[in-house]
């Protein structure tokens, strides 16, 4: 059964400047993600998303809070994490917070689970990074459990067990929407199609077609478990102007400022000029004017089979007043140019 194409946006709530030059602090930036998902629900997108992260560079630690503040001021728009760490908190916390914004939003809530690819949270509340896997592995088997919204019981090594105990609040259509965010391992993918949940495909870099073999492994490992056709999503970074040299001039500076900290971290050298044009060019950076990224845009949904596509608008310092000329020219000009040309 052929599924409806959804466009949304995720956002890490990045530490932006105003107009002295000067960064914002957290509480304004937090308010102004608000206002980004207000003009995201005012544009007709399909989707608005948020991220957990704890340091300094990203305003939001607490994504439920901040979408309830967006579900009061919107109608339509679906609102969901992108993503929440399971592994650093608890899976029933998690069932219940997402339960009651689906309350507050009418039914738009979603969560999407990861393990995350910045590790703050593991100390911050506890958890050793050598239990990565374990607890990520433990904790949404248990999650699973949770949004069949029936008795639990369950046992493991993380997390005190559970003996025939009920989970509120419950939602009004008796599912929670729980997606599972992969970032290209095999296993992740299997174990996504076992659980019979959506899969979105992180693809921050690279020619995104690359991860074909990682959607044909989905639908295969689906049809072996006896699970229903699910939906198939790509998260990647993006950032729309009004023409292609005004978007990669206005976004290259804070992208790779941002960029660089990161990867400071992690052991990669500065990202020179080049690798940002060629990541526009044949990547998967979607920067430029309406038609050029509507276009990527299509290529990417149609080569993957994908149903949702999330552009990550947010990049660094890159000003709020930015980041809602993007969401405007995205839900006007993008979004309808990308429906026409899937088809």
């Amino acid at each position: 059964m052929a599924q409806t194409l959804e466009l949304g946006l995720d956002t890490f709530g990045d530490v932006t400047r105003g107009a002295d030059g000067r960064e914002l602090p957290h509480a304004q930036v937090i308010r102004n993600v608000i206002a980004e998902g207000v003009l995201a629900d005012q544009v007709g997108l399909d989707f608005f998303g948020v991220g957990e992260h704890h340091r300094a560079d990203f305003a939001i630690s607490a994504p439920d809070v901040v979408l309830a503040a967006i579900a009061a001021r919107t109608q339509r728009i679906r609102l969901g994490s992108a993503v929440t760490v399971l592994s650093s908190d608890d899976p029933v916390r998690v069932f219940q917070r997402f339960a009651t914004l689906d309350a507050a939003s009418n039914g738009r809530a979603e969560v999407m689970l990861g393990r995350g690819s910045f590790t703050e949270s593991f100390p911050l509340f506890g958890y050793a990074l050598d239990q990565y896997d374990k607890l990520f592995a433990e904790k949404l088997d248990l999650f699973v459990k949770l949004t069949r919204e029936e008795a639990v019981t369950w046992r493991g090594d993380t997390r005190s067990a559970l003996n025939g105990q009920r989970v509120f609040p419950q939602t009004e259509s008796g599912t929670l929407k729980t997606w599972i965010g992969v970032g290209g391992s095999p296993e992740s993918v299997v174990r996504t199609a076992r659980y019979g949940l959506p899969m979105m495909l992180a693809i921050i870099g690279g020619d995104p077609k690359r991860f074909q073999p990682y959607a044909e492994l989905y639908r295969a490992s689906l049809g072996e478990f006896g699970q229903p056709e699910l939906p198939i999503g790509v998260h990647s970074p993006g950032y729309v102007a009004s023409s292609d040299e005004q978007a990669r001039e206005e976004f290259w500076p804070d992208y790779k400022r941002m960029r660089d900290q990161i990867g400071a971290e992690r052991g990669w050298p500065p990202m020179q000029r080049a690798e940002y044009d060629h990541e526009i060019a044949r990547g998967s950076l979607y920067v430029g004017a309406p038609e050029t990224v509507a276009r990527k845009i299509a290529a990417t949904v149609k080569a993957i089979g994908a149903t949702r596509f999330d552009l990550k608008y947010s990049a660094g310092m890159l000003p709020h007043e930015k980041l809602m000329s993007c969401i405007g020219l995205y839900g006007g000009k993008v979004a309808p140019m990308v429906r026409e040309l899937v088809g």
